[in-house]
Order: C-alpha cells, then structure tokens, then sequence
C-alpha cells in the first residue's frame, strides 16, 4: 500500500460504538487507541473529531486533547438545535459554545464550527424553522471565531444555500460534508466559491452519486469517513474500485487488531480516497491525495497552506 498522507475531516470518536456499545448495549472495551492507530498507520495525518451539540462538543475538545494529530469543531447539529431553546436561555448557550470554540483555539485544537446546517430528512428531531434560526446564529460563532464552518445539508439544498448565500461575508469558508446530493444541488454548492465538498462512502453508493462525485472537481473537495457511519459497502458502486482492505471481525468476536465488521473507522478514508480517483480516471493517487491534503490545509489548517503547497509542487515534478 502506497504511503500516502491523508486528513479525515469527520470523525464521530464521541459516539458509543468507540466505547464498544451499539444500541445502548456494551459489547466491547473501549477502542479509541487501536482505532487511532490503524488510522496512523494507514497513512491518515490529522483527523477532525465532530461535535454536534454543546456537551459534544465539550466531549470532542477533550478527545483532540488526548493526541497531537486530532482536531475538533464545536457546534450544533441541525436535528439537536432544541437544545438552545431547551437551555432555558437560548443566548447563554451560544455564550457557552463561543467560549468552548475559544478555548479550543487557544489550545490549537478547534478548528472550525460545526456541525451546523439543515437536515429536512429527519424533521421529527427539530423542526425546519429552529434549524434556520440556530443554523444562522452559528454564523454568528463563526464570524466572532474567524474560524471555517463544518456543514451538513440533507434534503434541504434550497434553504440551505439561500442562508449561506446571506451569509457569504460573515464565512471565510466552509465544507459541506457527507455530499449525497445530485448534480443540481453540487453546482449550487460549487457556487460558492468558498465552499468545499466532502465525500465518504455515503456519497458513493450509487451509479448516480459516483457520476456526481465526478463532476467535483478535486480543487475542491474533501475526503472523510463520517465514523462509524458512512462505510463503503460491498453493495456499493464504487466497491470496484477499492484496493485496499483490513481484516475485521464482528463486534461480538472484538479484536484490537481487526476492525469490527459494519463499524467504520478513519483508517478507511483510504478506500475514500480509491473510489475517488477510480470513478474520476485518475491513475496518480498520490497526486490526488495530495491536492485534497492541501485543501484540507487551506481551510482548516491555513498555517500549513504553504508547506501542502510545497509538497503538491514536488508530486508536480516527480511526474513530470
């Protein structure tokens, strides 16, 4: 397997499956370390763990603590923005979440705001008019914080661009991560000309997707896996294109060295990354990691723009 430098920009590390419990129930210890080593291993050089709420985010920020390679946003997502209205005082949780966002950049860690958007799939959470109010006051968040934006849109691409096409000013840039969209909802966000596209195997699924995927162009995407979420199945359309494998086991069997079966985790971003470059023609991976390493960078890690720069350049002449 090629060594090759990638960045998962969307990790659930907060979720129980990482502390061995599915659906409430405890089937194995805690695995973060050995995930975060395969990961490691596997090529990944930074992951940012996602927050989707104020306690998860709080809970994000102590995760990226515990390694020098791991990043957080903090935020709120769209189907848990009651949360606000549920503090009693709305106001005091935005002031809870600005301080949080700036203790984390004190620290070096928090590295955007997020997950933040409108998700119209699943309205029985929080209905649409909360998620655009809180949705907009995380500009707010984002504006103060100077910071990029983490955002998920599902089935909610009008509304969504209509707010960001407001706020445009107020953002220095943003991704729209786990993209399942079609090809009219890409070029909306491809018209922004600061918003980024990340794909995991959510995006990947169908015939259709792969053919959206294509139509991104790779200055302009990032790559995640939305753990333990999102994996690309051997259902999947963009299976063919997978190189590389782990051994796994199911959850009931753990195992430190395997993966757990239908768990996904960030060392696979590297199939991500395959499918990518296997749906777009692309014959240099490494070429196209590295282009999606540096706008990683760019967004998230701007202080590194130009070190991702220089090791672009240098693929640049190694395949001349």
């Amino acid at each position: 397997m090629a060594s090759i430098k990638m960045i998962d920009i969307a990790v659930n590390l907060t979720d129980g499956m990482f502390k061995g419990i599915y659906n409430g129930k405890q089937y194995h210890v805690a695995d973060i370390q050995a995930v975060l080593s395969r990961a490691w291993r596997a090529g990944v050089d930074r992951i940012i763990v996602t927050g989707g709420s104020l306690e998860e985010s709080r809970e994000a920020l102590a995760i990226a603590e515990m390694d020098a390679r791991l990043f957080c946003t903090v935020g709120v997502h769209p189907t848990r923005c009651k949360e606000f209205d549920e503090s009693g005082d709305p106001e005091n949780h935005f002031q809870a979440l600005l301080s949080l966002a700036k203790e984390g950049i004190q620290k070096g860690k928090v590295v955007a705001i997020g997950e933040c958007g409108l998700d119209y799939d699943r309205l029985h959470f929080c209905p649409s008019d909360i998620q655009k109010k809180y949705f907009e006051k995380q500009f707010d968040l984002a504006y103060a914080t100077k910071l990029p934006m983490f955002l998920h849109m599902r089935a909610a691409a009008d509304d969504f661009c209509e707010i960001v096409g407001q706020q445009q000013d107020r953002l220095c840039a943003g991704v729209a991560h786990s993209f399942t969209g079609n090809a009219d909802e890409r070029d909306k966000l491809l018209s922004f000309p600061n918003i980024y596209i990340g794909v995991n195997g959510c995006s990947l699924k169908t015939s259709e997707n792969l053919d959206v995927v294509k139509g991104i162009p790779v200055e302009r995407m990032m790559i995640e896996t939305d753990s333990p979420y999102c994996e690309i199945k051997n259902t999947h359309a963009g299976i063919s294109h997978v190189k590389s494998s782990w051994s796994s086991k199911k959850k009931e069997r753990h195992d430190l060295e395997c993966i757990v079966k239908g768990r996904n985790e960030p060392c696979l971003v590297r199939q991500v990354l395959e499918v990518v470059a296997g749906c777009k023609g692309i014959a240099d991976i490494r070429q196209l990691g590295k282009t999606l390493y540096h706008n990683t960078c760019r967004v998230f890690f701007p202080h590194d723009v130009d070190t991702a720069a220089e090791a672009l350049l240098s693929c640049d002449h190694e395949t001349l």
